[in-house]
């Protein structure tokens, strides 16, 4: 059997098994199988048909969706007003100069918004209400690009020691007191809850891992004490008020020969990549070579209690160690905790955590330590539309010391090894992943895997060379998120229905496709929306979408936003009223230098570089996002 054949035949099996009743468009264009367009032929037909009827409600996105246009600006629908709320630079404290990128010292970056603001939560103040006028933002940096940065536009590999401190204090989280005060957002400079989280702030190893041998390092001799947090991509709010911060892209930062290690196995696993930082020349902590346990601190999710400034930020092993996109949390109806990740790289996995002990909504210092114990699962998703949760536990199946595994603390310090002793299936970079609190199903975001080949599909992950991504939904069918088996089906096949095989409501415009799904949020009606990062490889402008995912309309994906060349949009959040929208602009003219950029947005000041940003938006006269 040829490729083509095989390619061909793992389309034909998914489209029928979980697409032909959902009334999607399905254009299979791009593989001139005939069997294959005839069968989405009829299907478009059919649900075209049950799309336009009279009996259809109103849709609940009534905005004017925009085109594709790549340009230097942030554009929303007409109706619409946009922000900017904080940039990198800006003082979160009283007292700090004007920012000036041609004199920038660690002492001021540490006192200012970081670098590539990412993942964006907002807490309302006081505790416990439910304010969209005044709370706190708490903002990842992920990581910075020098050649932006700094004068000269150097390589972060040949940063000077001075640029390397202020590299360092560019990373980790931003805490900022936000107040809302005629219809402008303003930052609270005098707030007491201002924070910056960076590479050296102390935090604490919770969780079975906790005081393992391999964590102990030139920072840590009990493996419990460590020091900070960076490549901190997606992240999540949970129900107590607390942030969870996800470590993605760690591996990076560290200079030496992990080879050379004795954890060289498990850096492997781990994906190490290569080295785009200097730190390690000027710093031993992050030489492998001079302290090789240090880089089995990150890769974890991380809390932070947003309320109290004092408190020493948690890193939560039972959540495991991976590349986390970020970490999403639900209260199932029995009261137990469910968290739910993915593991941002190429053939990695979906994973849900089930805490051992229950919520209570009265008692706050007790849910700041219910992600300390609980129950790992890795998804195995099967060809008849069912996902099987398997449990990462120590002495079950194959994770004994067979398999080197001597506690419930290395399964979590190599959650990857087990998940693939687990059978669990490769997807194409799980990235986001939230539960919709309308519906209770769950949404991942699968934003692309140009290397899946043609004898390498399974049905969740269905699509050779796959440049544009998909979206997953799955849900449990008794409505408890802490059952070990579920339902799942394909939601989105994301690309240029002319020019790839898609799967889009049929009433989609041509500035409704969208390509390589990355983070999403949900609206106060269970309205998904969409962030992209990539599909400026298409040539089109990334920014956000919307769609339902529900009804008549569920699938019928429209342009919100649109953003600067270069940047990729990420981020998203909600007030409680749904009135306000924030988002991350991360990373402005990249591909380009501080001294020619593509774009000097959001300043447009010869004097000033592209500076990533969040932005806030709302409707003119006020109201619901997207309506």
């Amino acid at each position: 059997m040829n490729s083509e054949h095989k390619k061909t035949q793992a389309f034909e099996q998914v489209l029928d098994a979980y697409v032909s009743r959902r009334g999607f468009l399905r254009n299979a264009s791009s593989l001139g199988a005939a069997a294959l367009a005839s069968s989405c032929a009829i299907s478009t037909q059919e649900s075209t048909s049950q799309s336009r009827s009279d009996l259809n409600p109103p849709a609940s996105l009534g905005f004017k969706e925009l085109d594709h246009t790549i340009d230097e600006s942030f554009s929303v629908p007409e109706g619409y007003q946009s922000q900017v709320l904080v940039r990198w630079g800006d003082a979160i404290f009283d007292g700090v100069e004007a920012f000036d990128p041609r004199s920038q010292t660690a002492k001021r970056q540490l006192q200012s918004f970081g670098y590539n603001n990412d993942f964006i939560g907002f807490v309302p103040l006081p505790l416990g209400s439910q304010s969209s006028e005044h709370g706190l933002l708490v903002v990842n940096h992920e990581y910075t690009i020098p050649e932006l940065m700094f004068p000269g536009s150097p390589k972060g590999q040949k940063l000077s020691r001075e640029q390397v401190d202020v590299d360092i204090a560019a990373h980790g989280l931003s805490v900022v007191e936000i107040k809302q005060v005629d219809g402008v957002w303003q930052r609270v400079t005098s707030s007491q809850y201002n924070r910056r989280i960076t590479p050296d702030t102390p935090m604490q190893i919770t969780g079975a891992a906790a005081g393992n041998p391999r964590l102990q390092s030139i920072i840590s001799k009990d493996g419990v004490h460590t020091l900070g947090t960076y490549g901190n991509c997606a992240g999540g709010v949970t129900p107590w008020g607390t942030i969870l911060t996800g470590e993605e892209n760690v591996d990076g930062f560290f200079s030496g020969d992990y080879k050379s290690t004795d954890e060289a196995d498990n850096y492997e696993r781990f994906g190490m990549f290569k080295r785009y930082k200097n730190w390690g020349e000027y710093i031993d902590r992050w030489n492998l070579d001079k302290n090789p346990h240090e880089l089995l601190h990150m890769g974890w999710i991380v809390e932070i209690d947003p309320y109290d400034p004092q408190s020493k930020p948690k890193k939560r092993t039972t959540l495991g160690r991976y590349k986390h996109e970020g970490c999403n949390v639900f209260i199932n109806d029995d009261g137990h905790v469910v968290a739910y990740s993915g593991d941002d790289q190429k053939f990695e996995y979906i994973y849900k955590f089930v805490s051992k002990n229950k919520y209570d909504k009265d008692n706050r210092a007790a849910n700041l330590n219910l992600l300390e114990e609980g129950t790992l699962y890795v998804a195995q998703f099967k060809e008849d539309g069912t996902l099987q949760w398997q449990p990462l536990v120590y002495g079950q199946g194959p994770l004994t010391e067979k398999n080197n595994f001597a506690s419930q603390g290395d399964v979590y310090i190599d959650a990857r090894r087990a998940a693939d002793l687990m059978a669990a299936t490769p997807m194409d970079r799980p990235e986001d992943v939230e539960v919709n609190p309308v519906t209770g199903k769950v949404y991942a975001m699968l934003t692309n895997n140009s290397d899946r080949k043609a004898d390498d599909l399974n049905p969740a992950n269905p699509r050779p060379h796959n440049k544009h991504g998909q979206i997953i939904e799955f849900w449990p069918e008794n409505g408890d998120h802490s059952d070990q088996r579920f339902r799942w089906e394909l939601f989105l096949l994301a690309g240029d229905p002319k020019k790839t095989v898609a799967l889009y409501h049929p009433d989609t415009s041509d500035r409704g496709w969208l390509s390589c799904p990355d983070n999403c949020a949900f609206d106060r009606l269970g309205n998904l929306w969409i962030c992209s990062d990539g599909a400026q490889h298409s040539g089109i402008a990334d920014g956000m979408w919307a769609t339902e995912v529900s009804g008549s309309h569920r699938g019928l994906t429209k342009r919100f936003m649109r953003i600067p060349i270069g940047a990729e949009m990420c981020g998203p959040f909600f007030t409680p009223d749904s009135e306000n929208l924030f988002c991350s602009v991360q990373h402005p003219a990249s591909g380009s230098s501080y001294d020619k950029p593509s774009t000097r947005w959001p300043d447009f000041s010869d004097d000033m570089p592209p500076r990533p940003a969040v932005m806030v938006t709302r409707k003119i006269g006020g109201g619901r996002i997207g309506s």
